[in-house]
């Protein structure tokens, strides 16, 4: 099978944890699209979506699906999102898509987080995919040589030859050379740092199952 072709199979398989007359918490990527695809097949089901990004938003709302602010909902049943990568107890990194403040947020209001994603994103230790963290701007380069002196090497992400700008007007630091052996510690000490909107390791708010698409089909994993 096709990456694509796993990715659609997981985003089938997400629908089973999607509670019928609620509202889901939907996330962002190319995984989460096969999502919002199969989600329209029972969008009658449900009251509609909390979307974690500009363009999930313009994805649910062409296919009919109601999109509500995070502000006017108290708490999600489940949050459906995918990583970049997932380790056996269910941390992960996020931000590939620069999306990864929004997607917190959406993950802290929901009290099940399912990721979706094909086999390959499972690691023994997480750090291989660049670490996402949105800075504010003015904060770039002291988080940069914050990184450096853990061992890592980091660079601004760039969009047509400019630093890409968030859905919230930041930047985004991609950082390679780690390896984040205690992702909760890493977590917690990077977000205190002056500046660093959020960090791209999902720890405290780790997935619960993980949907992984194999070429003999789904397999879940529980944490």
């Amino acid at each position: 099978m096709t990456q694509d072709e796993l990715k659609a199979l997981v985003g089938q398989a997400a629908l089973q944890y999607v509670v019928p007359g609620e509202i889901v918490g939907v996330g962002t990527g190319s995984t989460v699209n096969k999502f919002i695809d199969a989600l329209a097949t029972m969008k009658d089901q449900i009251k509609g979506a909390v979307s974690s990004s500009e363009a999930s938003t313009v994805r649910l709302k062409a296919l009919g699906i109601p999109v509500f602010d995070s502000n006017a909902v108290e708490s999600l049943s489940v949050y459906i999102d995918g990583a970049d990568e997932i380790d056996h107890r269910g941390h992960m990194v996020k931000g590939g898509g620069a999306a990864l403040t929004r997607e917190k947020i959406v993950a802290a209001q929901s009290k099940k987080f399912v990721c979706i994603a094909d086999e390959s994103k499972l690691v023994d230790v997480l750090g291989a995919f660049p670490l996402p963290v949105e800075v504010i701007p003015m904060a770039t380069a002291r988080v940069m040589r914050q990184f450096a002196a853990m061992g890592g090497a980091a660079a601004v992400r760039l969009k047509d030859g400019q630093p890409l700008v968030t859905d919230n007007g930041q930047h985004i630091v991609d950082v390679k050379g780690l390896k984040i052996t205690d992702p909760l510690a890493f977590e917690t000490e990077v977000s205190q740092w002056p500046g660093v909107v959020t960090v791209g390791v999902f720890a405290h708010q780790k997935a619960q199952v993980c949907l992984l698409g194999t070429p003999s089909g789904v397999k879940a994993l529980t944490f």
